[in-house]
């Protein structure tokens, strides 16, 4: 059976050239691709020769006629969302093979960058890759699928994850057990908890993840 394609905005790079960095920006639920894109332009100073795309999730979100999702969250145990991002992933990890050979660039060329929902689908494809990516930024958000049970990760790629203090979505103690289990699996990771916001982005948050990015990002030239 065939995966489905992934498609969305673009922002290509600042400087005008070929682009030499991918940064691939993943929704949360009931967005769409154009809901992160806009973080493009933030980056350019520390990104100037990054392409940057935001595609739309795979799936309808159920609960509106407008969205998309990754996968349902009709159910919230950990057993059903696992499923759902075992079954989205290798749609995902398809755009981003697509992505990497359209552009001509390897695998340490590229960092995922995610909010809530894509923040799962990031950690979660980026350990699981065969072959290393640069690094994973994820903004309110979680892991799913990774515990003492869990089969070996593939990859350990740096990941900085970042947090509103008074999100009501997923409480910031979710970020924290994230990095506790990433710790045990061996994976770098930074972390940072943004003092009175919630679930969403600041432009504090915004310039952490932006040097984090350029750090990475700046490994493979």
């Amino acid at each position: 059976m065939s995966l489905p394609n992934l498609s969305g905005p673009r922002h290509e790079p600042a400087s005008g050239r070929a682009p030499k960095k991918l940064i691939i920006l993943l929704h949360g639920v009931g967005a769409d691709g154009n809901d992160l894109i806009g973080l493009a332009p933030n980056w350019a100073k520390y990104l100037p020769d990054a392409e940057f795309v935001s595609p739309d999730a795979p799936f309808e979100y159920e609960h509106s006629d407008r969205g998309c999702q990754w996968f349902s969250l009709g159910d919230f145990s950990p057993e059903t969302m696992l499923e759902g991002v075992i079954q989205a992933a290798p749609i995902l990890n398809n755009f981003i093979d697509e992505q990497l050979a359209l552009l001509g660039l390897e695998q340490e060329h590229l960092a995922l960058v995610g909010f809530s929902q894509g923040t799962m689908m990031a950690l979660f494809v980026a350990l699981h890759r065969s072959n290393q990516i640069a690094g994973v930024v994820g903004y309110s958000g979680r892991m799913i699928g990774l515990n003492s049970d869990s089969k070996e990760v593939s990859a350990r790629p740096p990941v900085l994850l970042i947090h509103g203090e008074s999100d009501e979505l997923i409480p910031a103690n979710a970020m924290l057990e994230t990095v506790q289990t990433l710790a045990l699996y061996k994976v770098p990771t930074q972390w940072h908890i943004c003092p009175n916001l919630g679930h969403g982005i600041d432009q504090t948050g915004l310039e952490i993840g932006g040097q984090f990015l350029q750090d990475v990002l700046s490994r493979s030239e």
